[in-house]
């Protein structure tokens, strides 16, 4: 496969607030970084097609360039060698196509939580438009109560809901999530997931996501990607496994399925599933 193929003279659709999925072609991507004893792998070797409205899950150790990735993709960052395309089209430059949420909401303080989703709205929405796509995302999202509140008058969890919306508001092809419920609390974190996948269903786009939570990653993506630390002198890829989930969403989080599949990802990420626990 090559992007050599890809039409590389039309210009991207553009975007709408009617967001749909968009493929994710990765061709022989790698990104390097100057380190103190040279220059130092991140990324290489990735071969990749995410499909149209797929959900992807990718986890690996610290370092292992699951951020970069995203970065990537979303074109915040270049790749030192290979080619991305969203949608059959190359990404080159900051994408509209693709959106990001953090793990840090990132919402500005002074706006209302209305006024922080609108910032995501593309350029030219006109402003009744505007309006009305912010009352459904907030909808969506079970914000409206909370719209003429400040992100210090809510929860993280609400604030985390209100990143999401902003993500959405363009209408994007590709969500890029990078551990976007790290930072909440365990019960929060279950809610929010939940969350994910109504908004995913009601809004198919594609959605790659980065988490450090193998229950999380199995429980939310249609395939795992798991990635590995490139060693100096080491010639393999960055891939060390990809995991196809079972069933179909949402799905039984006590799966027994699950099971078999937890130990692999745990084995891959250094876990010795097999120690006796602690008295």
């Amino acid at each position: 496969m090559s992007l050599t193929a890809l039409d590389r003279s039309a210009a991207p659709e553009t975007v709408t607030t009617a967001p749909r999925g968009g493929a994710v072609d990765l061709v022989g991507v790698g990104r390097t970084f100057p380190g103190v004893d040279g220059r130092r792998d991140v990324l290489r070797g990735l071969t990749l097609q995410f499909r149209a409205g797929e959900m992807v899950a990718i986890v690996g150790p610290s370092g292992c360039g699951k951020s970069t990735l995203l970065r990537v993709i979303g074109g915040l960052d270049r790749p030192t060698t290979g080619e991305i395309a969203v949608a059959r089209h190359p990404v080159v430059d900051t994408d509209a196509r693709t959106a990001i949420a953090f793990q840090e909401p990132r919402l500005l303080p002074w706006r209302t939580i209305a006024q922080n989703v609108e910032l995501g709205l593309p350029r030219g929405a006109g402003r009744r438009a505007g309006r009305e796509r912010v009352a459904e995302l907030l909808e969506l999202v079970g914000l409206t109560a909370s719209a003429d509140l400040t992100p210090r008058q809510v929860s993280g969890g609400m604030a985390q809901r209100a990143s999401l919306a902003r993500a959405l508001a363009r209408g994007p092809e590709v969500l890029l999530l990078d551990e976007p419920f790290g930072a909440l609390d365990a019960l929060t974190r279950l809610r929010m997931q939940d969350l994910l996948l109504q908004v995913h269903a009601a809004e198919p786009t594609t959605v790659v996501l980065v988490t450090h939570d193998v229950e999380e990653a199995l429980f939310l993506a249609d395939r795992v990607l798991l990635l590995r630390t490139l060693a100096p002198g080491d010639d393999s890829g960055s891939v060390a496994r990809i995991l196809t989930a079972p069933g179909q969403r949402p799905r039984d989080r006590a799966n027994a399925a699950f099971a078999d599949l937890r130990a692999e990802l745990l084995t891959g990420l250094g876990v010795d599933t097999h120690h006796a626990p602690l008295p």
